[in-house]
């Protein structure tokens, strides 16, 4: 596995890291999670941007933290204008909600509890967020039934369930060529030979990781980014 890169250089396409705006790079200063936690989430960027929702309170419900949301769109460029992404296992809609404030095309949010359900389509209504698809159904049953592709994935299952291998296998087919798909765990995991591992930090007890499939680089990224 090529060990990234810390220079802030990955520009294919619309992904680039705008520099001038991030003069600095988070995998050499890992830090604490931010304010987010049970309770609520803030949006920390876009048109919905310090936008707080409410969290239910459900065993294993863990918004992504502020800081790792702001590390990982800076990674994905900030500007998803026109991209379309997929939340997995949405939750908190924290990682969804985000990509939507930032002009995903589409974000569809994959979840199975119906309490976090009921407070996904809550934050829809009150956000307007006409772009947000919310799926009651198991990832791994919707995934093998779902046509569409996607630019942007992000994957953090239930810690402790060791779902990552699985999924993994089968996201290939729903993905776009140059597709990023952001993995999140409770400890440190490798992703194998099919993956091109392009970013990776961790805050506190997070592990998180931006992944591309290893054949997908439309922008001839160097292999040791």
């Amino acid at each position: 596995m090529a060990r990234p890169n810390t220079a802030i250089g990955l520009m294919p396409l619309r992904w680039a890291l705008d520099s001038s705006k991030h003069n600095h790079d988070p995998m050499n200063t890992p830090r604490r999670p931010g304010p987010s936690s049970a309770g609520r989430l803030r949006i920390v960027g876009g048109v919905w941007r310090s936008r707080v929702l409410r969290v239910p309170a459900r065993p294993g419900l863990r918004p992504t933290p502020d800081r790792v949301r702001e590390t990982l769109f800076n990674w994905l460029g900030q500007d998803l204008s026109g991209l379309c992404c997929l939340d997995l296992f949405a939750g908190s809609g924290a990682l969804g909600f985000e990509a939507a404030s930032r002009g995903a095309a589409r974000v569809v949010m994959i979840e199975h509890d119906r309490i976090a359900l009921a407070a996904l389509r809550a934050h829809r209504d009150a956000l307007d967020a006409r772009v947000v698809e919310i799926h009651d159904v198991d990832a791994q049953t919707w995934l093998a039934h779902e046509g569409r592709h996607y630019d942007v994935v992000f994957l953090d299952p239930p810690f402790r369930q060791n779902a990552l291998p699985a999924l993994l296998a089968a996201l290939p087919a729903h993905l776009r060529q140059g597709a990023r798909v952001y993995v999140e765990s409770e400890a440190a995991f490798a992703t194998g030979a099919d993956w091109h591992l392009l970013r990776e930090a961790r805050a506190g007890r997070v592990h998180f990781k931006l992944l591309q499939r290893s054949h997908h680089d439309p922008g001839g990224l160097p292999r040791n980014i």
